[in-house]
């Protein structure tokens, strides 16, 4: 069932076919979707162990195959909560800042693309102009490219994302730290190490 999802991801659209005809319909959306660590979920438990680990994760992991995760921007671990950090005080960035700060660069890549495209949407010589990273961003994201064996789609969408980590900031240009939080983003932590 997943592996359905890799076209629609990839062209924004979806194909039926039936009989003798094939009928495309338009499919632009935002996958969100969450996995244990392992079979158990306490793979990344510090209060209990797997007892399968570290080999449990992996296995786990792989039924989701890598060119489905090679269209997947975005993966975040979350660490159990412990009851201390659940009764700490709220960060100070509240949610009106950040919906304003997500709005103001919304509205920077409207003006930079014309009309509702925004940087997911920005493809081949646009992307390569607009998510172009200075010297030490390129020289980074290279590394990281050569360590971790970045496909083309990966790379670009290290590209997309650092754009957007820019546009939050405010910052005209890519420059490391955005190219830096952008592929934080990309690895996980078995591939970080």
């Amino acid at each position: 069932m997943l592996e359905t999802l890799r076209q629609p991801i990839e062209t924004g659209e979806v194909v039926v076919a039936r009989a003798n005809a094939h009928v495309r319909y338009p499919c632009r959306f935002m996958l969100v979707a969450a996995a244990n660590p392992c079979r158990c979920g306490h793979l990344s438990d510090p209060g209990r162990a797997c007892p399968r680990a570290p080999g449990c994760g992996a296995d786990y992991m792989s039924r989701i195959s890598g060119p489905l995760m090679d269209r997947i921007d975005l993966r975040v671990e979350v660490p159990p909560v412990s009851f201390t950090d659940l009764d700490l005080p709220p960060p100070d960035e509240g949610t009106a800042q950040i919906a304003a700060r997500v709005a103001a660069a919304r509205a920077l890549q409207q003006a930079r693309y014309g009309g509702a495209r925004c940087n997911a949407a920005a493809e081949g010589q646009v992307l390569d102009k607009v998510a172009a990273p200075d010297a030490e961003g390129r020289a980074l994201l290279g590394r990281v490219a050569d360590r971790f064996g970045l496909s083309a789609r990966g790379y670009h969408r290290v590209l997309r994302v650092a754009r957007t980590i820019a546009d939050l900031d405010g910052s005209e240009g890519v420059r490391r730290p955005h190219v830096a939080e952008a592929v934080s983003f990309r690895l996980t932590s078995g591939e970080g190490s």
